[in-house]
């Protein structure tokens, strides 16, 4: 994934795998490509023709669509973790009314959709979505309403030297190679040689994100600001509940594998 020595290092972690799904044994109807099996279940709209391609993310649970026009301005993206975040989008609540969507998040010009879990077949899931996605964009309603998605690192007046070039690798060199993948990082702190960062979309459930941010993030910033000391990921507060469920849960099976023994 490397164009040059300067990209985000996924490919030396082996935790991208970006290549376009080809849709084969393809049927056109309206102007939209599905393969045999989505087209069996999907509604379509007469007065649309759209071109909906898949690709692949990092993180096996989550799919990203390429409607093939623009969803959000250039740069700008916005996760939606949960469908209460989702209130100020009309597509993202279509989209969390799909069995099965755990998280939804839009970029430029794709929409990345997490399933729950691997129970969660994306033969099933994905011809809802073509369906659900197709059929917003027919309807003409706005994105968002009364939201602001994430744009380019702002740099402030007040910004020291080292944050600014932080930012300013961050806007130029990482975070587009991200948005290839489905996600985003976005900036929350500096503080004692220590990058506060979030990761968003299909980066913040990879199982190698904290790969990625260590060996691709972290020695990106180190090489040209020395004065990085490292790179630590932030989490919102219902991340880290989640966290302590899950580690709740392992106690509890590995009680259980125990006892059966």
């Amino acid at each position: 994934m490397w164009r040059n020595t300067l990209r985000i290092c996924y490919n030396l972690t082996k935790c991208t795998n970006n290549t376009p799904v080809n849709i084969k044994n393809g049927i056109q109807r309206n102007g939209l490509i599905l393969n045999q099996i989505q087209a069996r279940n999907i509604s379509l709209t007469g007065n649309l023709s759209m071109f909906i391609q898949t690709q692949d993310t990092p993180n096996p649970n989550s799919l990203k669509f390429l409607p093939g026009r623009s969803v959000l301005e250039k740069g700008q993206t916005i996760d939606f973790p949960n469908a209460q975040a989702a209130y100020c989008s009309p597509l993202g609540k279509l989209l969390f009314r799909i069995e099965g969507v755990k998280s939804v998040f839009l970029g430029p010009e794709f929409i990345t959709i997490t399933k729950i879990d691997d129970e969660v077949d994306w033969k099933i899931l994905k011809p809802e979505i073509f369906a659900t996605i197709m059929d917003f964009f027919a309807s003409n309603l706005p994105i968002l309403n009364d939201a602001t998605p994430n744009s380019d690192t702002q740099i402030n007046d007040d910004d020291s030297e080292i944050v600014q070039m932080i930012k300013e690798l961050l806007d130029t060199r990482i975070r587009p190679t991200v948005q290839e993948d489905g996600g985003d990082i976005i900036y929350i702190g500096y503080d004692d040689g220590i990058v506060k960062l979030k990761m968003q979309g299909s980066c913040s459930s990879c199982p190698s994100s904290v790969v990625t941010l260590k060996n691709g993030v972290q020695n990106m910033l180190q090489f040209y600001i020395p004065e990085v000391l490292g790179v630590e990921q932030v989490f919102d507060k219902s991340d880290e509940i989640i966290e302590k469920e899950f580690e709740k849960l392992d106690k509890i099976i590995e009680e259980k594998e125990k006892n059966q023994q």
